[in-house]
């Protein structure tokens, strides 16, 4: 049985974020203060475990001694449309560094565009989510490289295959970043990802946590990005505390994914001013404003029970 209750809220979100509409996230609190765990509703029980550790380790022990007190932080524009791309710019305030969710060069070349109306020294991070195979990504690629030119940061898992990963990081000049492959070797051997990536994008709570994330960090031996999961500030805060450890950050950061949600669990929430995040202890003082109903606060309390007793969280 889960040794923490739950206390779940369900929180409107901005704009086509994985397709839903509510964020639902889990919040409870240990000695350590408080912690959220929140996969995805599709994820199953082996994927929610790291979710879960991370969490546990979130409420019961004090993170590690900051090596830096602010973290930079770039703007996140999941699939949006043109039109709703100045609105949400905005609530990043002081954001240089644009993430944006991509498919077709020919379809979303106009959000970079209208990214440099509202963000005349933006620089972009692609994320692919490993929707291509090798002669889209090569095609896509070069098209982007042509006409952006050095305004793009780096390419995010463009592929899942390694050996295409490996195929296009030789046939351009952008670097490659890879997240999703990370997640998916984390019982294994990384001297793959080296071979294939310039950039290492490593979440706090995919993860298994700040100790678990660090080890990580150090097997792969690559500049790292720490990035979010459409966090509530709780979570951030634990992001946060990650990314001010870890020595070899590749610039800003993805933590900044409070502005996608309608509303926060607190009300000193953890968002950019002027592209930066300075971390603080989080009191989610407005829990009642967003709990779900009844329902929802037992499948979750469920749910957090079925991984804990599935798992080993001693």
């Amino acid at each position: 049985m889960f040794p923490f209750k739950l206390q779940v809220v369900s929180i409107p979100v901005k704009a086509n974020f994985r397709g839903i509409k509510f964020r639902e996230i889990a919040l409870f609190e240990g000695p350590a203060g408080w912690s959220e765990f929140s996969p995805f509703i599709e994820y199953g029980n082996k994927e929610s475990s790291t979710w879960l550790k991370a969490a546990i380790e979130g409420a019961t022990k004090e993170p590690p001694k900051p090596i830096r007190d602010q973290v930079q932080i770039n703007a996140t524009l999941p699939n949006v449309k043109v039109g709703e791309v100045k609105e949400l710019l905005a609530g990043f305030n002081g954001c240089n560094t644009i993430k944006i969710k991509i498919n077709d060069f020919e379809i979303d070349q106009a959000l970079l565009i209208e990214c440099l109306k509202e963000v005349p020294k933006a620089k972009f991070r692609l994320d692919v989510n490993g929707g291509w195979a090798l002669d889209e990504a090569v095609a896509n690629v070069q098209s982007y490289e042509k006409a952006f030119g050095s305004l793009i940061e780096y390419i995010e898992q463009p592929c899942t295959d390694f050996a295409d990963l490996n195929s296009l990081r030789n046939s351009t000049g952008i670097k490659i970043a890879v997240d999703e492959s990370i997640r998916k070797y984390l019982a294994g051997d990384f001297t793959k990802i080296k071979e294939v990536a310039d950039i290492a994008i490593i979440k706090w709570a995919p993860t298994g946590g700040i100790n678990a994330a660090l080890d990580v960090i150090e097997k792969i031996g690559l500049p790292v990005v720490i990035s979010s999961a459409l966090d509530s500030s709780v979570g951030i805060s634990h992001g946060l505390s990650l990314a001010s450890v870890v020595p070899n950050l590749y610039g800003a950061c993805g933590l900044g994914t409070v502005c996608l949600l309608e509303g926060d669990v607190t009300s000193n929430p953890l968002i950019p001013v002027n592209g930066i995040i300075k971390n603080h202890k989080v009191i989610p003082d407005r829990i009642e404003e967003f709990k779900a109903e009844s329902g929802r606060q037992k499948w979750w309390q469920d749910r957090a029970n079925a991984v804990y007793e599935g798992g080993n969280f001693e």
